[in-house]
């Protein structure tokens, strides 16, 4: 069964959260602060967790950082109506989805079945590992990690499956429309501000020079392209 971790100091919320993803058959715990949230990470394994901004002490955003040292699970934080700064922020941190409250509680569950599967997708498949090389950069997909000469490192969800995409696709431009509907599995509605912050938390891995990348690059008015020739 899978399992996640609800951190937000609304108690009455964080229960009827778990409540409803049983629904799914999906287990979880939930705590009150990051420190807690913290603590739970580290004795229990989660496939996703869940996390408000605005919590008292350590509040979401330092939780986020503290948790991308450690994890590469996905995390979907909860931010203010028309809070588009936060939204930017968290996912420029490292965070794979945001939904903003109030919320529809069949949209957030929707997104919590569509991440951990995304997540585990490509983890479930037997045999030998597999590996995609190119000019300077090896993508492990039963890992979901990748090697550049900076190391090898592990991908969070949304940064993996985006970059997976460009790469079957690659020479092919693709559209933020295309991309942002096969990653997020989602209708397109014009909002580029969660394909723009994961490109850029990409190229920051990836790229030598990330003003000037030679991996996925922006098609000006489109979208973007894997470079056919590395």
């Amino acid at each position: 069964m899978n399992r996640i971790l609800i951190i937000d100091d609304d108690r009455e919320l964080c229960a009827l959260i778990k409540r409803s993803v049983q629904t799914e058959n999906i287990a979880a715990d939930f705590c009150n602060t990051g420190k807690e949230g913290l603590q739970k990470l580290k004795e229990q394994e989660y496939q996703l967790v869940i996390l408000d901004v605005m919590m008292p002490g350590m509040d979401g955003f330092e939780t986020l950082e503290e948790i991308r040292k450690e994890h590469s699970l996905p995390i979907l934080m909860f931010t203010s109506k028309n809070d588009s700064i936060s939204k930017v922020r968290g996912l420029r941190a490292g965070a794979d989805d945001y939904l903003t409250k109030p919320f529809d509680m069949d949209e957030l569950i929707a997104r919590i079945v569509s991440l951990i599967r995304r997540y585990t997708r490509f983890n479930q498949q037997a045999g030998t590992v597999q590996k995609l090389n190119f000019d300077g950069l090896q993508i492990d997909l039963e890992n979901r990690s990748v090697t550049t000469g900076n190391g090898t490192f592990e991908l969070p969800p949304k940064e993996f499956d985006l970059l997976l995409y460009c790469v079957k696709n690659q020479g092919r431009i693709l559209t933020k429309q295309q991309i942002y509907e096969e990653v997020w599995g989602e209708e397109y509605f014009y909002d580029d501000s969660n394909i723009m912050a994961i490109i850029s938390r990409l190229r920051k891995k990836l790229e030598v020079n990330p003003s000037s990348p030679k991996y996925i690059q922006t098609v000006k008015g489109i979208g973007y392209r894997f470079n056919k020739e590395v």
